[in-house]
C-alpha cells in the first residue's frame, strides 16, 4: 500500500487532487457560462440545447474507442494533453466573439473539440485511483469518498463563482477565466504525476495495429457484457446523466432566466447542490462503510433527482429549490463513493482503461439527446411541461436499484463492513459521476 521502498508518496494522489478541483472548478464555470453566453447572444433555448448536444456527442466518441489509447500513450500525456485542448477550445469562443469573428456553427465546432478531448483526460486521472490510493497507504473506499468531496466541493466553488463572475463582467470572460483553469490543471498533472509508474505509457503493449487495437477495445465491452452489475449501473446512469444534461444545460438556465431573476440564482442553485454533494460525500467517507451498499445508493438515488424536477415546475421560486438542491446535493454525494468502489471491485487491473471508456460511453451516451430534446421541449411544451416530463424519465430510471436483481451484486464484494480497516485489493474501472 505505500511507495517504493515502502515509503508513503502522497505528492501524487494530492496533485492529482488538486488538479481535479481546478478542473471542476473551470468546468462549473462553463456549465453556467455557455448556456448562458448563448441564450444572452441568440435567446434561444433550442440552440442552446444544439450547443450542448454538440459538446456531449465527441464525448461518447472518444469514450467508445479511446481506452486503448490511453494505455499506449500514457495517463499522465493523456491529462496534460486534454487539458491543453480543452482549455484553447474554451478561450477561442471569448476570443472569436469579441473579434467579431465567432459565427453559430464555430461555437458549436468549439465545443465539439473541447469534449472530444475532455473525456480522455479525465478517465486517465481517474483510473490512477487504486495506484494512488496503495501509494498513500489509504482504502481505495476512502480515497474515492475524498477524490469525489474534493470534485463536488470544486464544483461548488465554480457554480458560485461562475453567477457571481457573468453577473460583474459577462459570460464571455467567465470562460477566459475557465480556459487557464485548464492550463492550470495541465501543470499540476505534468508535475505531480512525474515517476509514478502506472502513468507511464504501457511499452510491453503488442505493436500499434488496426487488429490489435481492434482487440484491446473488444476485451473491454466483453468484460462489460458479461457483468450483470455493469450493465445494470451502465444503463441506470444513462438515463441520469441524460436527463441531468437537460436539466443542467437547458432546463435550470431558462429557469433561472424566465422565473428566479438571473444569473446569479443559477450560481446559487448549483452552489447549493455542489454544496450538499460535498458534505454527502465526506459523510458517506465517513460512515457509509457500516452500512448495505445498495441500501444507501437505493435510497440516494431516489432522492438526488426527480424531486428537482418537481420542485421547479410546480413552485416556480428560489427558495424551495434551494431546499431540495441541498437535499437532492447530499443524497447524491454517496452515489459516485459507491460505484466508483464496487466496479474498482469488479475490474481487473489490465483491463482497468478499456472498460473504463466503454463505461464511460454507455453513461454518457444519452447526454447529447438529453441537452437536445430538453431544448426542443422547452420550445414545444413549455418550461413546466419540459420539468416533468424529464422528471419523469429520471423518476423511472432510478427505480431501477429497487427492482432488479442484479443489484444484489453491489454488496457482494464489500469486506469493509467487517473489515473497516483492511484496503481494497482489487483495483479496476472508474464509473462516470451519475449527476450533473
Amino acid at each position: 500500500m505505500s511507495g517504493p521502498g515502502g515509503h508513503r508518496d502522497r505528492r501524487p494522489f494530492a496533485a492529482v487532487l488538486t488538479a481535479n478541483a481546478v478542473s471542476a472548478t473551470g468546468s462549473s464555470l462553463t456549465l453556467i457560462g455557455v448556456p448562458w453566453f448563448v441564450l444572452q447572444t441568440t435567446g434561444s433555448a433550442g440552440r442552446a440545447g444544439v450547443v450542448a448536444f454538440c459538446a456531449t456527442l465527441p464525448i461518447v466518441v472518444s469514450a467508445l474507442i479511446g481506452g486503448p489509447v490511453i494505455d499506449r500513450v500514457g495517463r499522465r500525456r493523456i491529462s496534460v494533453g486534454s487539458d491543453v485542448v480543452c482549455g484553447l477550445a474554451v478561450a477561442a469562443i471569448p476570443l472569436l466573439h469579441r473579434a467579431g469573428l465567432l459565427e453559430f456553427w464555430m461555437l458549436c465546432a468549439l465545443m465539439a473539440l473541447g469534449g472530444l478531448a475532455h473525456t480522455p483526460g479525465v478517465t486517465a486521472r481517474y483510473v490512477l485511483l487504486p495506484d494512488l490510493a496503495r501509494q498513500c497507504g489509504t482504502t481505495l473506499s476512502r480515497a474515492a469518498s475524498v477524490y469525489d468531496a474534493v470534485s463536488r466541493g470544486a464544483r461548488m466553488t465554480g457554480a458560485a463563482l461562475a453567477g457571481v463572475l457573468i453577473a460583474l463582467m459577462g459570460a464571455e470572460s467567465v470562460l477566459l477565466v475557465d480556459g487557464a483553469t485548464f492550463a492550470i490543471s495541465a501543470l499540476l498533472v505534468a508535475w505531480g504525476l512525474r515517476g509514478v509508474r502506472a502513468a507511464r505509457p504501457h511499452h510491453d503493449a503488442p505493436p500499434v495495429s488496426l487488429r490489435t487495437y481492434k482487440t484491446e477495445l473488444r476485451a473491454g465491452y466483453a468484460y462489460l457484457a458479461r457483468t450483470r452489475l455493469l450493465l445494470a449501473v451502465v444503463a441506470m446512469v444513462m438515463l441520469m446523466n441524460g436527463t441531468d444534461q437537460g436539466w443542467s444545460a437547458v432546463l435550470l438556465p431558462v429557469h433561472a432566466e424566465r422565473d428566479l431573476g438571473g444569473a446569479s440564482q443559477l450560481g446559487l442553485l448549483s452552489a447549493l447542490f455542489g454544496a450538499g454533494g460535498l458534505c454527502g460525500a465526506l459523510l458517506y467517507g465517513l460512515v457509509g462503510h457500516r452500512f448495505s451498499r445498495r441500501t444507501v445508493f437505493s435510497v440516494c438515488v431516489l432522492l438526488c433527482g426527480a424531486p428537482r424536477y418537481a420542485v421547479a415546475a410546480l413552485t416556480g421560486t428560489t427558495l424551495p429549490l434551494a431546499v431540495t438542491m441541498v437535499v437532492a446535493g447530499l443524497a447524491g454525494g454517496a452515489l459516485n463513493p459507491i460505484l466508483t468502489t464496487v466496479i474498482y471491485e469488479k475490474v481487473p487491473d489490465e483491463l482497468r482503461s478499456r472498460v473504463a471508456g466503454v463505461l464511460t460511453a454507455g453513461c454518457e451516451l444519452a447526454m447529447p439527446l438529453g441537452s437536445l430534446a430538453a431544448g426542443f421541449l422547452v420550445e414545444g411544451a413549455g418550461l413546466r411541461g419540459a420539468l416533468l416530463a424529464v422528471g419523469g424519465v429520471y423518476l423511472l430510471a432510478t427505480l431501477s436499484p429497487l427492482v432488479l436483481p442484479a443489484w444484489q451484486d453491489m454488496d457482494a464484494n464489500d469486506v469493509s463492513r467487517t473489515e473497516p480497516g483492511r484496503p481494497c485489493a482489487a483495483p479496476g474501472a472508474r464509473t462516470p459521476r451519475p449527476s450533473a
